[in-house]
């Protein structure tokens, strides 16, 4: 749950222990907007502050899922100028994740990964209770792909945001939402799984 502006402290103490982190960012977006109605600091700029302040080892950013309407006719520009590898959701559509999940693992190496994940980059079909539903997103099980494809890594925290039960009265998107947690807690280094 909260809203991904938690994640912009969260990596701030990561990388005053670790350094610059990898990331592993599973989204609809990018958040990585400048501002908005004056603020620097909301839910659609947390990477971008990241960036800003050099918590991100940006060779070792993933971005996918990405999709959604933009007012900016290059919208991830910026991303691929701060050497993010952006993966639209569109290349992800009616397909297994494991190949993109083994490319990820080797892009991040033995260094220190951090691992967020939006809700919205579930098509709302599976997850419509969060406040930026966008069509047209992953499944569940390439959720699930995605996140058991980063066991082995150095992965060093991880979040899952986003998460408005009151937009899905059945409490099927929190249901999906602490799945997705159980599953990440799986791929922590010095986890034993059967």
């Amino acid at each position: 749950g909260g809203d991904h502006t938690i994640t912009y402290p969260i990596l701030q103490a990561l990388a005053a222990k670790h350094g610059p982190v990898g990331l592993v960012h599973v989204d609809a977006h990018t958040d990585t907007g400048d501002s908005a109605l004056g603020e620097k600091i909301y839910h659609g700029s947390p990477f971008r502050r990241c960036a800003d302040e050099g918590l991100l080892d940006c060779g070792r950013v993933v971005q996918i899922g990405i999709r959604g309407s933009s007012y900016d006719p290059d919208p991830h520009k910026y991303c691929r100028q701060q050497g993010f590898r952006v993966v639209p959701a569109e290349e992800c559509w009616m397909k297994s994740l494991e190949p993109l999940m083994r490319e990820v693992r080797a892009q991040m190496g033995a260094k220190p990964v951090y691992i967020s994940f939006d809700i919205d980059a579930l098509d709302p079909a599976y997850a419509p209770g969060t406040g930026t539903p966008e069509i047209a997103g992953l499944t569940p099980a390439q959720a699930l792909e995605i996140i058991r494809g980063c066991q082995g890594l150095n992965i060093v925290g991880c979040d899952l945001v986003e998460v408005a039960p009151i937009y899905h009265v059945s409490g099927n998107t929190a249901l999906l939402g602490a799945n997705l947690l159980f599953e990440m807690l799986c791929v922590l280094p010095g986890v034993k799984t059967l």
